[in-house]
């Protein structure tokens, strides 16, 4: 279907729909570097009515445009860009493909579309869901999330079902402001009730009072807004700081270590939604309204997620990683798994299905159960999560299959079921605060770490590397990496996130455990004297052997980080002034740095073991000659991985004396010859380090082209919205829509048909109505008086029904009407002696189709008897006449 543009009609505004002096006012322009605001409305049964009330209160010059999301019967021309035109001075468009938004202009979906935006234009797809399982609105609202950020607005009316709440949730994600029609005001109140109850919506009014509310969010956000990157003042600094000072004291946690950005533009939109201009006077907000804290703190921790986010990652798991991990539990068992930020629930629910599913598949011989640990700051969130209860909108990202077999139908939508429900135990955690969960198999963190600093995001991944077992897997969100911990987790795949513990790593630094667990308990000494084996023969030789008798030696990993001393170590590593620093680089003395480097280097690359001989240093006043082995550990499979460096002293030999007659050689050739050799090894550690740095070069070259593709993968999912629905449900909503939209037309036609019923009775012209086959389609009041008709008979053959008019060939007169197309009319009389002007004409409908014949009956019986009087008094008249000339 084209675009349609319907022109302005600004009669019916005239007529009684006034735009109220509150929402006449216009919006302030916008600096022009900032794009204008575009509010989606999304309206499902009854949404007319609340539309034109929304769109009736619009300022015609608000600087905003408007795209409505309905949904509409797919077999139906749409009339909604009509109807909306009579309440509105802006132009209403229905969309069409390509079609660039511009303020003060409203555009309507098309029938039978889903629509998108990118960059201020709108796209329109063809359905990839079959009718009754599409959800336009959530569909629309999340592609405008990604394209306007934190400038989208949405809005949800009067509706059935549960349509919408999905992209009011990516909405809030993205820091944009989102409203919702008072239930009580709506024709039908599921769609803003499943919305509020959601804690999805910042601000309820009436459909009415929402424009005015949108116009002063937008004032006072130009206000309060900052642009991005910019520092705070130190006013501002120190109020933000008041700010997380509040909410810890309100609700015991700590937010200082949230990124600074996502805090202030979470503070903003608060600002905005209470028209406050400054952070210091919402401090003072703060204090005097302790609930505004706590509708602080339910925003910070808006839980973006749902089932299987990320499904071909979520495959991954199940059909690669979860196969790994029961392969090396040949006997079975129990399999522990921790999901940290788990929001309501949806995530710990898609591991435990992945899991069954996975063991359906695999059949192991053995019994594996999996026992799930969920958590999350938010205690509201947490409660959900246990019941377990979650809209019909699911469908969208749960398969018809797995609805059927894990989740139990409910009128309001659907359960989980019984079997994956016992697999999870939820409870409240602050993950920085509070010890973790050890000893497990599978870790899910995902979209947790992209709110945290990197500070802390470095000392929550050795932690999750801590908790996990041998082998464990690591699943983070599709914005997040291991960033410098590749000695901890190996990855299994990088664009899933998916990675697994690396068996070989031994943290260098202490973990950072919550107070409670980094102080040891009083007495605990002596437990472990307790505890402490008692000292034999065997292991005090041991002792003895490597003191006096091995070389020293020292265990690093890959990247040169000291792990573990043996022996005396100190005439050939030395510590660095300044910050404690164990990397062995760095603690190398003075003639071993370079040649150290280097081989080290060279044995990651070649796998083998790799000497340096004769390399000198200064001790004790002299020189000593040192030679190094460097060897990466294969076995045992603990040290797989890690780089064993050995240092042994080297005696020096004593030059042979020369003989009486020879000629002494210059004292400096010695110094040369060092010099030269110094020159030699400074050259190979330079060549090393050209190669070195070629291959890191075509590294992070194919690294960045990895990203750039990983990006752009992230962007075209981010862009795609898989939707369902029941069917049933949106095959009502459709109707009510379609009904809405007719009621107009079919009130004008009502008028018509009242006009025209009542032009029939003054008349009193009797018309009788006949298809093509002379069967009585219809007949005005009077034709009971000429036919025995009753209104049973329509349908029945005109011949059939008994008649007074003496007028046996009415039937042939009306075949031959048909027939010739042209009008018949006859004087008849009846049986009761009155007469009958009887006209038949061919019925033509608005396409100019034959569609059966028109008869009308006027009664002329007056009209004879005036005639027959009147030719009788002729007569009369010209027999007195005659007989006057006879005499």
């Amino acid at each position: 279907m084209g675009g349609i543009v319907v022109k302005k009609q600004r009669e019916p505004l005239a007529k009684g729909k006034k735009i109220p002096i509150s929402s006449a006012v216009v919006a302030p322009p916008r600096p022009k570097n900032l794009l204008f605001p575009i509010v989606a409305i999304g309206a499902s049964a009854g949404g007319l009515e609340a539309l034109e009330q929304f769109l009736g209160h619009v300022p015609e010059k608000s600087g905003m445009a408007f795209v409505i999301v309905q949904h509409l019967d797919p077999n139906h021309e749409g009339l909604l860009p009509e109807l909306l035109q009579r309440t509105t001075g802006m132009e209403v468009f229905q969309v069409r493909d390509r079609m660039r938004v511009k303020p003060n202009c409203v555009y309507v979906i098309p029938p039978n579309k889903n629509m998108s935006i990118l960059h201020g234009v709108l796209h329109l797809f063809d359905p990839t869901a079959p009718r009754g399982l599409r959800l336009p609105i959530d569909y629309f609202f999340s592609s405008l999330a990604e394209d306007r950020q934190n400038g989208s607005i949405g809005v949800i009316l009067s509706g059935m079902g549960t349509d919408g709440s999905l992209g009011l949730r990516a909405i809030k994600e993205k820091a944009g402001v989102t409203l919702a029609q008072e239930p009580a005001s709506a024709k039908f109140d599921s769609m803003p009730k499943n919305a509020i109850d959601a804690g999805l919506v910042d601000l309820v009014a009436p459909a009415e009072a929402l424009p005015g509310k949108i116009i002063d969010y937008l004032t006072h956000s130009l206000v309060v807004a900052k642009p991005e990157g910019l520092p705070l003042e130190a006013k501002e600094q120190s109020a933000l700081e008041k700010v997380v000072i509040l909410l810890r004291a309100k609700t015991g946690h700590d937010f200082s270590m949230y990124k600074r950005n996502t805090i202030y533009r979470r503070i903003e939109r608060r600002m905005g939604i209470h028209q406050i201009k400054g952070i210091a006077t919402y401090v003072r907000f703060l204090q005097e309204n302790p609930q505004e804290v706590e509708l602080l703190f339910k925003e910070l921790l808006i839980g973006v997620t749902n089932f299987f986010r990320d499904p071909e990652a979520w495959a991954q798991l199940q059909t690669e990683a979860i196969p790994v991990l029961l392969a090396d539990r040949p006997a079975g068992g129990l399999l522990r798994a921790w999901s940290v930020g788990c929001s309501t629930g949806e995530e710990a629910y898609s591991l435990g299905i992945a899991f069954t599913e996975a063991l359906e598949q695999i059949k192991p011989t053995e019994n594996f159960t999996l026992q799930i640990f969920a958590t999350d700051l938010d205690q509201d969130a947490i409660d959900k999560a246990r019941q377990g209860v979650y809209p019909a909108n699911i469908a969208a990202h749960v398969s018809d299959e797995r609805l059927r077999r894990f989740f139990v139908k409910e009128p309001n939508g659907y359960r989980i079921g019984k079997e994956i429900r016992e697999m999870v135990t939820f409870a409240t955690q602050n993950v920085i605060m509070h010890p973790p969960f050890t000893k497990l198999d599978i870790l899910i963190c995902r979209n947790l770490l992209i709110y945290l600093t990197p500070e802390l995001q470095k000392k929550l991944l050795p932690l999750f590397h801590y908790s996990l077992n041998h082998g464990g897997i690591l699943f983070l969100g599709s914005s997040e990496a291991v960033s410098t911990f590749t000695h901890l987790f190996a990855p299994l795949s990088i664009k899933s996130r998916l990675f697994r513990r690396h068996e070989s790593a031994v943290l260098s630094e202490p973990l950072a455990f919550a107070s409670s667990l980094v102080h040891p308990r009083p007495g605990i000494s002596k437990e472990l004297e307790i505890l402490k084996p008692a000292d034999n023969l065997q292991s005090l030789a041991d002792q003895l052997l490597l003191q006096h008798f091995s070389p020293p030696a020292v265990l690093t990993n890959d990247l040169g980080d000291i792990l573990y001393v043996s022996g005396r170590t100190g005439r050939y590593l030395e510590p660095a002034a300044g910050k404690a620093n164990w990397n062995i680089f760095a603690m190398a003395r003075e003639g071993l740095r370079f040649d150290l480097r280097n081989a080290f280097q060279k044995a990651i690359r070649q796998k083998e073991t790799i000497t340096a001989k004769g390399l000198k240093i200064e001790a004790n006043g002299g020189t000593q000659a040192v030679d190094l082995t460097i060897q990466v550990v294969k076995n045992p499979e603990a040290l797989r991985g890690m780089v064993m460096i050995v240092f042994t002293d080297v005696a020096t030999v004593l030059e042979k004396k020369t003989s009486a007659g020879s000629r002494r050689k210059p004292a400096g050739s010695a110094r040369v010859l060092e010099l030269e050799q110094e020159l030699q090894v400074v050259s190979e550690a330079l060549q090393a380090t050209r190669e070195e740095m070629q291959s890191s070069q075509e590294e992070l070259t194919s690294t960045n082209e990895e990203l750039q593709s990983t990006n752009e993968e992230l962007q075209s999912t981010n862009e795609e919205l898989t939707t369902s629905r029941e069917e049933m449900q949106s095959l009502n909503e459709e109707l009510q829509t379609v009904n809405a939209e007719q009621q107009s037309k079919m009130d004008e036609l009502s008028r018509v048909n009242d006009d025209m019923r009542n032009l029939l009775n003054s008349t009193e012209i009797v018309t009788v109505f006949l298809d093509n086959r002379l069967n009585v389609r219809r007949f005005t009041p009077g034709a009971d008086k000429i036919f025995k008709l009753i209104p049973g008979d329509v349908g029945r053959p005109l011949s059939d029904i008994a008649s007074k008019l003496v007028y046996p060939d009415l039937a042939e007169e009306a075949r031959e009407v048909l027939r010739k197309l042209t009008f018949s009319e006859k004087q008849i009389s009846a049986t009761d002696g009155s007469w009958f002007s009887v006209r038949i004409m061919p019925y033509r409908t608005m396409e100019d189709v034959i569609a059966g014949v028109v008869i009308t009956f006027v009664d002329i019986t007056a009209f004879k008897t005036a005639n027959s009087e009147l030719r009788e008094e002729n007569a009369r008249l010209k027999a007195l006449l005659a007989r006057k000339g006879s005499t």
